[in-house]
Order: C-alpha cells, then sequence, then structure tokens
C-alpha cells in the first residue's frame, strides 16, 4: 500500500503538466514559472538545512570507527577507519563519498530455519546498486549542463562522448541510462522483495524511487520515442539562465511533463531523505577525529550550573536520615 500510494502521487505529478501545458497550453507558467520557484525552494531549503545542521551541537564524541585507534606506539594504527588527524578524517570522508566505503563493508546478518544459529555474509550488492545509481545520476547531470552553458565546456563533453562510447543506436544510446534503470529497479525490488525492507520502508521511500524513474523514463521518451527540438530546449534554458525567458513554440508537453518532474525533485530534496547529499558532511560520525585519548571533547551545551553536593543533601536532610535510620557521614 505505501508504494501504491507514492505511486498515485507521481501520476498526479505526470498529469498536472499533461494537461497544463499540454491541453490548457500554459506553456509561461510550466516553462517559466515554476522553474524559477523549484530553484528559489531548492536553495533556500538547501541552505536552510545546512545551516540547522551546522548550528547543532555536538555533546558527545561519536566517530563511527572500523579499526585500532591509535594508542600505544607499538600497536599500529588504522589511520583511515580511525583516523586521529584531520588529514585521515578528510581521507576518510573523500572514500565514503566517492566509493562508500562504509557501504562497501556492509554485512547481512541471516537466520536460519530452525532460530539457533546466525550467519553473516557479505553484501555487496547494495553497494554496487547504490553506487551505480549516484554516478550515472551525476555523469547524467553533467550532460545536461552542456543545456545551460555557451559555450559547452570541454568537460562536459568528454564526460557525453565517454557516455556515448559504445555507440549503441541513432541517436547514440548512453550507458547511464541503462544503468540508472537497472540500479533504481534494484532498488525498487530489493524493497518489495526483502521482508524486512518491506516492513520499514515508508510511501517517502518509495516517492522518490518512482520520481527519479518517471524523470529518467520521460528523458529517455523525449530522446528515442518522442523527439523533442533541442534548439528550443537550448534556446529556453538558456534564457532562463541568463533571466531573459524564451518560450519557444516547437516544444511539446512531454518535455514540461519531464521539466516539472525536475522541478518537483528539486522542492522536495531538501525536505527528504535525498539530502544525505549534503549531510554527509555535517554528520559528526565521519567528521569527527577518533581522538579521544589524545584530546577532551567539552560539551558545547555545558553551562554552570548551580551544584547540589552530597555533604550539602545530608546537611539538610540529616535529621530525617537517623530517624529513618539510614548511616550518616557525620553526627
Amino acid at each position: 500500500m505505501n508504494a501504491l500510494y507514492a505511486l498515485i502521487m507521481v501520476l498526479a505529478l505526470v498529469i498536472i503538466p499533461l494537461l497544463g501545458a499540454g491541453a490548457a497550453e500554459w506553456h509561461v507558467l510550466f516553462g517559466v514559472v515554476v522553474p524559477y520557484l523549484a530553484f528559489v525552494a531548492f536553495v533556500i531549503g538547501f541552505v536552510y538545512k545546512v545551516v540547522e545542521w551546522g548550528r547543532s551541537a555536538v555533546p558527545f564524541k561519536i566517530p563511527t570507527t572500523g579499526g585500532q585507534q591509535e594508542s600505544l606506539p607499538w600497536i599500529r594504527q588504522n589511520r583511515i577507519d580511525s583516523p586521529s588527524t584531520k588529514v585521515g578524517v578528510v581521507i576518510r570522508m573523500i572514500l565514503e563519498v566517492v566509493l562508500f566505503r562504509s557501504l562497501f563493508r556492509n554485512t547481512r546478518v541471516r537466520l536460519f530455519k530452525d532460530d539457533s544459529q546466525l550467519s553473516y555474509g557479505s553484501s555487496k550488492f547494495l553497494w554496487l546498486g547504490a553506487l551505480a545509481f549516484h554516478v550515472s545520476f551525476f555523469v547524467i547531470l553533467a550532460r545536461h549542463m552542456r543545456f545551460f552553458t555557451e559555450p559547452v565546456p570541454a568537460l562536459f563533453s568528454w564526460i557525453e562522448t565517454l557516455d556515448g562510447i559504445m555507440q549503441i543506436g541513432v541517436p547514440v544510446i548512453f550507458a547511464t541510462e541503462i544503468v540508472i534503470l537497472l540500479a533504481l529497479a534494484y532498488l525498487f525490488l530489493r524493497r518489495i522483495v526483502v521482508p524486512q525492507m518491506r516492513y520499514i520502508s515508508l510511501p517517502a521511500d518509495y516517492f522518490a524511487l518512482f520520481l527519479l524513474f518517471a524523470i529518467v523514463v520521460s528523458g529517455i521518451l523525449m530522446r528515442y520515442f518522442v523527439r523533442a527540438d533541442i534548439v528550443d530546449i537550448k534556446v529556453l534554458s538558456m534564457g532562463l539562465v541568463q533571466l531573459q525567458p524564451q518560450i519557444p513554440s516547437g516544444i511539446g508537453a512531454l518535455f514540461y511533463t519531464h521539466l516539472f518532474l525536475v522541478c518537483s525533485l528539486l522542492v522536495y530534496f531538501p525536505w527528504s531523505k535525498l539530502m544525505h547529499l549534503g549531510g554527509v558532511f555535517l554528520s559528526p560520525t565521519r567528521n569527527m577525529p577518533n581522538d579521544n585519548r589524545m584530546r577532551r571533547h567539552v560539551n558545547p551545551w555545558n553551562y554552570p550550573v548551580k551544584l547540589h553536593s552530597y555533604e550539602e543533601w545530608e546537611d539538610e536532610y540529616r535529621e530525617h536520615m537517623k530517624e529513618a535510620g539510614i548511616p550518616v557521614e557525620k553526627e
């Protein structure tokens, strides 16, 4: 039912631009007003969440580690999994953000049918699916930057050439389009097939998957089946970037549907679990060195508190303690 609710919401997002931009021809609304509002909402939401997390106090030293902490001189330290310096933290963060190192080390726990023994094994498929999705997503995002730049930087052209190096079909089928569909399908099936994942999955978890899937599918439809005029799309996108919006006549309803879904993702992004894009850099479990034995971590929430020592407490209740037969230190 959670998946069904999410699917209905995404289908509603698809129908809105089809009716608004297709039937009613509100091209200015869906081509100019909605993108500007979505971009402003994304920037404000992203900055707000980052600032809010950055202002949060860290009362405890809580870095997660997977190796030997710096200790005695003859004990070898794991400088990446348990860094005690800022350089080590930076290296661990790079490996975490680029290669999902902690997810790669994830293990699976399974209980045998007789409920008598636990089995621990490697779980690399989740790491592979997550890495494939994120890499494909950012490559596709880099390829789309050619619509917002003139002249197009060489880096974006190289990425596009590398993505389509297999030269399958005309127009060229990009490898990332196939990979991201397979990755999204795997992440969705994982939540449906695995009972534990299905139990904890909320509509928001399925909504993000369905929304991303709809964006990818609508983009593929425009490229290979319902061809959109690339020149007109470039004119519209460059007009938005230069704050001189123009609405070409050759853009169909499918493009506005694709654009509206992207705008929906921008608005939804800062308030969803997708915000781990910014949150991973502010997580104290990742950005703190494991130097508990070297430096004392002072709780920033500490403030002057009037203490009530045991001696003061006994002075206050000594007579009552004596009547109750409770021993006292002072007569």
